[in-house]
């Protein structure tokens, strides 16, 4: 956004310089410039839709059905999509179309005079800044429209909604996901399933489909995947401004996400919840499988890590891995990790024994519990990076399954190991903040 505030100011500079160079014409009046008037009536791009049913994708083909292995299917999957771009090639479409259009308003104004003039040269100047917004990413998601949603207000009478953002499905050679792919959408509706039985029992569900950041950028440096971690976290962003404004009506709100959609959840408490009245509104983020970092909470007061199992307004995350793995590169050596054990609900390595574990769950992409172990793994935090290690299990029988993680990443069950602690718990947290909210009401 910042870029595009620069853009529109560099509009505003020219129609000034443009308006006085007018003034200082003779009293004939200029022809109107019927080019810049066609650029800037340039419509945007809509995105078509398609029902989202039973989705499939290389997750659903790797015969990883049974067992622990079918809870790497949500991030495994994705299949070919079309390349969706907003780099520099838009930039700069996007600034001659908006140039064009404040031309062309700037010359109607030069025809009036006076106040006319005025007047016209400022609708020229909105009209062209409004172009340009709106010709600068041509794919950019209408979150108006119900079809750019995911989940779209599912759940009737309960009492607080869940803002859920989906982990990376896109496997394709590209960067970021296409809205148009209907085929990589079927996978992310199915992912989303996977986690949704966590949250569901307690919330009305809203998950937008987004330009995700494809699993290629996590090849690049921090700094190189910035890029399309933005353009990610500009859909999702602009579908929580229009959430907020639409349908929350100052209703409790958990956020989460996994992976990917957990990185986007802390992107949304950094850019709006330094606001009281909405930090009121928070119940919980469950940012799974995204260290929150020390460094993040020194910069962003916003973002409290969660100290015990029933604190609200906090952030519960962690990272599984063996114990024997020293790093990855999700919770790097040197990092700072501020983890909470799902099982004890402590920050401490205090070891939470496997008989605290009241479900481990492995789900399918329409969200039926394929396998429940009760009892299938302890855990304990790392004293160090502040990794959740899983003890009672091998990664013999839990693989990595991607590439890019080493022998011993449990990433892809991060949730499914603890799935019935995590619902459980969401439960506890909605109930202390409800129970909090009577008494500051009475």
């Amino acid at each position: 956004m910042k870029y595009w505030k620069r853009t529109a100011a560099w509009f505003m500079v020219l129609c000034i310089l443009l308006v006085s160079a007018a003034c200082g014409q003779s009293s004939s009046k200029p022809e109107t410039d019927t080019k810049a008037e066609a650029d800037a009536e340039e419509p945007s791009a809509e995105t078509p839709m398609t029902e989202a049913g039973e989705p499939t994708g290389a997750a659903a083909e790797t015969g990883i059905a049974e067992t622990a292995k079918t809870g790497a299917a949500a991030e495994t999957a994705g299949t070919e999509t079309a390349a969706a771009t907003a780099g520099t090639e838009a930039a700069a479409e996007t600034a001659a179309t908006g140039a064009a259009a404040v031309t062309a308003g700037t010359e109607a104004a030069a025809e009036t005079g006076g106040t006319e003039t005025a007047a016209s040269t400022a609708a020229g100047t909105t009209a062209g800044a409004a172009a340009a917004e709106e010709t600068a990413d041509p794919e950019r998601p209408d979150y108006a429209k119900e079809e750019n949603w995911a989940y779209f207000g599912i759940g009737e009478d309960k009492e607080a909604d869940l803002f859920l953002v989906c982990p990376t499905v896109d496997m394709r050679d590209e960067y970021n996901m296409s809205m148009d792919d209907e085929e990589t959408k079927g996978s992310f509706y199915g992912a989303l399933n996977m986690e949704r039985g966590i949250y569901e029992d307690s919330t009305r569900m809203y998950a937008p489909y987004y330009r995700q950041a494809a699993m290629k950028i996590y090849d690049l440096t921090v700094e190189e995947r910035q890029p399309y971690l933005e353009l990610a976290y500009s859909d999702v962003s602009d579908a929580f401004a229009w959430y907020l404004e639409n349908e929350n009506e100052g209703r409790p709100i958990i956020l989460a996400g996994f992976s990917q959609g957990a990185d986007m959840c802390y992107r949304l408490m950094e850019e709006y919840f330094d606001d009281a009245d909405l930090s009121d509104q928070l119940v919980a983020v469950y940012a799974i499988g995204w260290p929150c970092t020390r460094e993040m909470v020194e910069k962003y007061p916003q973002i409290v890590p969660a100290q015990s199992e029933d604190d609200f307004g906090a952030v519960v995350s962690f990272e599984c891995e063996a114990p024997e793995l020293e790093e990855t590169f999700i919770v790097p050596a040197g990092t700072k990790s501020c983890s909470i054990n799902p099982l004890n609900w402590k920050t401490d390595g205090t070891i939470a024994d496997k008989s605290e574990n009241i479900g481990a769950c492995f789900t399918s992409y329409g969200g039926e519990i394929q396998r429940e172990e009760v009892n299938l793994c302890g855990c304990y935090i790392e004293d160090g990076r502040g990794a959740l290690k899983v003890t009672d299990v091998t990664p013999a029988d839990f693989p990595p399954i991607l590439s890019i993680l080493p022998e011993g990443s449990y990433h892809l069950y991060d949730y499914q190991f603890f799935f019935r602690n995590l619902q459980e718990n969401v439960a506890v947290r909605l109930k202390k903040y409800l129970e909090s909210q009577m008494k500051s009401a009475a």
